[in-house]
C-alpha cells in the first residue's frame, strides 16, 4: 500500500494542520509516513501545500509530484495540481470556493462545500478537517476509528478544548453525502 496525498490551499486554511493530522493517524496505524509542508511567500493568504505519504514500506522521498489523492481547498490549487494527479486519483474539492468541476475524466472527483459547512456550524476555521473526513471516507487510506490519539498530537495542549470540535468536523465530512 502506498498513498501519496497532496493538500493545497491558501495559507491560513489549515493545510499543514490537516496534513500533520493525517500523518500522525498513519503513524498510529503502523504505517511508514512522510509529511512535507511547503509555504508560499506569505503565510496567511499566500499559497500553502503539504505532501503526505502513507506506505507499508519505508518512504524513499517525501516529495509528492503525482498525487493519488488531491485535496484542493481553493481554485488556484485545483488549477495547478489537477493535471499532476495519477489516473484513478481521488480529488476532494471544496465546492464553496471552487465553482468549476474537475476537467479530467480519468480521476474520481468528490465535491464538498466544506467552507460553507464550517461557517454554518460556527466553526469557520475547520473546513480543512471537514475535507479530511470526506477524504478518509472516499479513500480509506486511514481508518475513521480512534481519531482522538492523532488529534491529541496535533492540537496543542493549550487548545485541548478544540480536540472535540475537530473530531466533530471530521465526522461532518465523513458523513457528508454528495
Amino acid at each position: 500500500m502506498l498513498t501519496q496525498i497532496l493538500i493545497a490551499g491558501f495559507g491560513g486554511q489549515g493545510v499543514l494542520f490537516a496534513g500533520k493530522f493525517i500523518a500522525y493517524k498513519g503513524l498510529f496505524e503502523g504505517k511508514e509516513v512522510s509529511w512535507l509542508p511547503s509555504y508560499g511567500p506569505e503565510m496567511r493568504g499566500g499559497t500553502a501545500n503539504c505532501s503526505v505519504i502513507l506506505s507499508d514500506d519505508p518512504v524513499g522521498s517525501p516529495i509528492v509530484s503525482n498525487p493519488d489523492v488531491l485535496m484542493a481547498m481553493n481554485l488556484p490549487s485545483l488549477d495547478k495540481y489537477e493535471s499532476a494527479c495519477v489516473p484513478g486519483a481521488k480529488l476532494i474539492v471544496d465546492s464553496t470556493l471552487i465553482e468549476r468541476k474537475v476537467e479530467r475524466t480519468d480521476v474520481d472527483a468528490y465535491y464538498i462545500p466544506a467552507t460553507k459547512m464550517a461557517n454554518d456550524a460556527g466553526i469557520p476555521t475547520l473546513a480543512n478537517m471537514i475535507m479530511v473526513g470526506k477524504m478518509i471516507r472516499e479513500t480509506g487510506c486511514i481508518s475513521f476509528e480512534e481519531m482522538e490519539a492523532a488529534l491529541a498530537k496535533v492540537v496543542s495542549a493549550k487548545r485541548a478544548n478544540l480536540a472535540e470540535i475537530n473530531l466533530n468536523a471530521l465526522k461532518m465530512g465523513y458523513e457528508y453525502e454528495g
